[in-house]
């Protein structure tokens, strides 16, 4: 294990104990709000009976919802802590959920054409390279398989809500590729309530052109990308909350891609 993920394991080690928003588990599913969490959009379909991996999303959550709705899960996250809640939630629905410890870039423990959908949570950000984890997807997906993944808007990284300067939110880091950002959790993270001493969050910056263009070279078609505003942004909210920061500036982005390496001609 390198220090990358030593950090990842403490700092989520610490979010668990201060139960931080996404490491609770949801225990109030229905098959409605479970299609609402992972497919808001409609555009899934029906996931029963498919093979799903939930990558670095432990927690309880992800895992929840398409297991309620008839899918065959594993998850797999570095966090032991994390994959506790991903147990107490099968054990709470009485459903069976496959519970796999690793590293993203490193999916070894599955075999080539495993799964027909890897929905990747937030945390892609949190490894330098991000082609190295899409190579990896890429192999344990079947052909015609779908990948969600969630990532920061990088051209946002490292701006907050607080940095308000009267006239607007400000840039402070330049534009490269690979650049290590470090900053304060927000408020939301938890819910208002103290939350001790937990490691700032360290993420690297993977720019547009590595990200789309890494998928594109490992065989996916990119079939959407939205901004996921959908977190009651108000641009008359007021200044340094963070209903007004994220009217201003959408702070990650979720691209759906289908692995069709058969359909891609690279130059």
């Amino acid at each position: 294990m390198d220090e990358i993920a030593e950090y990842n394991q403490a700092r989520w080690k610490a979010l668990v104990e201060a139960d931080a928003l996404f490491t609770r588990p949801k225990l109030n599913l229905d098959t409605d709000s479970a299609r609402r969490m992972i497919d808001s959009g409609g555009e899934l379909g029906d996931v029963a009976g498919k093979k799903v991996l939930c990558l670095a999303g432990g927690g309880g959550q992800q895992s929840a919802a398409f297991a309620l709705l008839g899918a065959s899960v594993t998850v797999f996250d570095l966090s032991e802590e994390q994959l506790k809640r991903d147990a107490k939630v099968a054990e709470h629905y009485g459903f069976e959920i496959k519970i796999v410890q690793g590293d993203m870039r490193n999916l070894s423990p599955f075999e080539t054409g495993s799964f027909d959908i890897v929905h990747h949570a937030y945390s892609i950000n949190f490894v330098p390279d991000a082609v190295e984890v899409f190579r990896q997807v890429a192999r344990v997906l079947l052909i015609g398989g779908i990948y969600q993944v969630a990532c920061a808007n990088p051209f946002l990284m490292g701006v907050g809500q607080k940095d308000w300067n009267g006239e607007g939110y400000i840039l402070k880091e330049p534009y490269v590729g690979g650049a290590r950002i470090t900053y304060d959790d927000q408020d939301w993270v938890y819910n208002g309530e103290t939350r001790g001493k937990i490691p700032n969050p360290i993420e690297y910056r993977h720019t547009l052109s590595d990200v789309f263009n890494g998928l594109i070279e490992n065989g996916f078609v990119i079939s959407r990308v939205s901004d996921n505003c959908d977190m009651n942004s108000d641009a008359n909210a007021a200044p340094k909350t963070w209903e007004h920061f994220t009217a201003f500036a959408p702070p990650w982005l979720n691209i759906r891609a289908t692995f069709r390496p058969d359909k891609l001609e690279i130059e």
